[in-house]
């Protein structure tokens, strides 16, 4: 996430595709992205990607790396070849010695044409004068984090962020050098990829990515849709997007800087993909994760504006926090955020108390190796905001909204912690189809129609060992959101022979016919039962 909130920022389109060495918040020049191609070309020859680290470090070695741990990835990277250089350079952001900094990074960036044009020499060079890298003695360090992404479709792309501030990254969230925290630019982490999972990947006109960060929901839009606009307070982000995008071979965005849907005017997308600075904070100290508004009112104006800038069928996706306020629900309270005309799906997949919430923020923020005294103060602080405004607990979740037009739209909240599989984006697709069905048919055109059950889902019988009959049954999916549901003989009956074939009434009857009840009362109260199924996915209607 990155900040969106402060309407303070003109509204402005940041810069030209090359506009070279924009300030970082210390004045040091932040790189070119006009030696992107060439740094492209040097890092997949030296096979530094996503695939080519993990197989270099090793399942381990990567995966404590994940968790800020670096010694073993140190350990794996001694032998000096050029992929070992880059990842100590890169990803570990350690010194390299210059002539293996110069033997890494001599493959495509010289003044052939793909550089920048600063002059002759080697890609060590033109990456040093881009601002890439820098000279320390007889040493070379990285000035940015340059972290190896697998992209959509097995695309190889790379987030470019501050120094360590790419999460889980080596140097731990707020070591870049001479860089206001307040200003920094974090690279991807578990919220990124989350969101990019959930994201409908349907082909669209125009993607917005509001609170771009360092451009990962862009850098997946840029994939699917044909304009791709990305916005963001902090204008380091916006550079830091460029950057990625650049890096990545995508096209280049519209940025724009300026809070909230501000910096775009009137303008509608077809998606809307959010990350924003969600953390419900006593006041806003960090850009990329405090929204600086009371409470969780800067989630709910983005809900409440997204409609206006949606087209007929557009989704707007966010992950965001919410309040638990004494004597209020929290669904009552997030879906009074919802527009008119927009079917909205609302998950909550964890609560955390306030103390927890304080907690895990506040070390966030480096605060609890800070001096006791002043942690004990800035945690006291939030106690004190949350029992000011009856704040129970925080929860987590995601929103996604479509614009229907609906006169009722459907509207679901709920909580879901358990495990789902990623990418969700088609299954959440699927949701709102079926949404769409369920409104067109009344109870009687629901008995005319013909479903399948979904091919992943299984029966499970549950009951007592030696039981003639079981004392209930589960219906159970692998996909998607891995549903279970409880249902009745009929219930499970008319599932397990939904092949297309036949219209639900005649199945009905059928099943009427072998438990000799009345088929008109089957019929009559067996529509509740098939609508929910439908919703949770375990039946598709067969197209007509």
């Amino acid at each position: 996430m990155s900040g969106v909130s402060d309407p303070s920022y003109p509204h402005q389109t940041t810069g030209g595709p090359h506009a070279p060495h924009s300030p970082g918040a210390s004045g040091r020049p932040l790189p070119d992205p006009g030696a992107a191609p060439a740094l492209r070309a040097d890092l997949l020859a030296a096979d530094f990607t996503a695939d080519g680290c993990l197989e270099l470090l090793g399942a381990v070695a990567y995966a404590a790396l994940s968790r800020a741990e670096t010694v073993p990835a140190l350990r794996a990277t001694r032998g000096g070849s050029p992929l070992e250089t880059l990842v100590r350079l890169f990803l570990l952001q350690q010194p390299v010695p210059l002539a293996r900094a110069r033997a890494a990074l001599g493959n495509a960036g010289t003044s052939s044409g793909t550089g920048t044009g600063t002059g002759t020499g080697s890609g060590l060079d033109t990456y040093e004068a881009a601002g890439w890298l820098l000279r320390d003695g007889d040493d070379v360090r990285a000035t940015v984090d340059v972290r190896p992404y697998a992209g959509d479709a097995g695309a190889d792309w790379w987030i470019v962020s501050d120094l360590g501030c790419a999460v889980g990254g080596a140097g731990g969230i707020g070591s870049a050098p001479g860089v206001d925290r307040a200003d920094l630019v974090l690279g991807v982490g578990g919220a990124s990829t989350t969101l990019a999972g959930l994201t409908v990947r349907e082909p669209v006109g125009r993607a917005l990515d509001l609170g771009t960060g360092s451009g990962v929901q862009a850098l997946h839009a840029s994939r699917h849709a044909t304009q791709v606009t990305a916005t963001d307070v902090n204008p380091r982000a916006l550079h830091f997007a460029r950057l990625t995008l650049a890096l990545s071979g995508a096209a280049e965005p519209e940025l724009r800087q300026g809070s909230l849907f501000e910096p775009v005017g009137d303008a509608r997308y077809d998606l809307i993909v959010s990350n924003p600075p969600f953390v419900i904070s006593p006041r806003g100290r960090f850009t990329y994760r405090d929204g600086g508004m009371a409470g969780d009112d800067l989630c709910r104006e983005l809900v409440r504006q997204s409609a206006d800038h949606l087209t007929e069928g557009g989704y707007c996706q966010l992950l965001a926090n919410w309040q638990h306020a004494e004597g209020q629900d929290w669904r009552e309270r997030v879906t009074s955020w919802l527009p008119a005309g927009c079917d909205a799906w609302i998950v909550q997949r964890e609560v955390q108390d306030v103390a927890q919430y304080a907690e895990l923020w506040l070390r966030d923020g480096g605060d609890h190796h800070a001096d006791p005294a002043a942690y004990a103060a800035r945690y006291d602080a939030w106690l004190d905001d949350f029992e000011r405004h009856k704040v129970s607990g925080i929860g987590f979740g995601w929103i996604t909204l479509r614009r229907s037009g609906a006169e009722q739209p459907s509207v679901t909240a709920e909580e879901w912690p358990h495990p789902v599989e990623q990418p969700l984006g088609p299954h959440i697709a699927d949701w709102f189809a079926r949404q769409d069905f369920l409104r067109r048919y009344d109870d009687a055109a629901l008995l005319a129609a013909r479903f399948t059950l979904a091919p992943d889902v299984v029966q499970e019988q549950v009951g007592l060992p030696g039981a003639e009959d079981p004392e209930h049954v589960v219906l159970r999916s692998a996909r998607g959101m891995r549903r279970a549901t409880k249902v009745d003989t009929v219930g499970a009956g008319f599932a397990g022979v939904c092949d297309g074939t036949l219209p639900a009434g005649r199945i009905i009857d059928a099943i009427a016919q072998l438990l000799n009840e009345d088929p008109v009362v089957l019929r009559d109260r067996t529509p509740a039962s098939i609508r929910l199924l439908v919703e949770q996915g375990f039946l598709a209607p067969h197209p007509e």
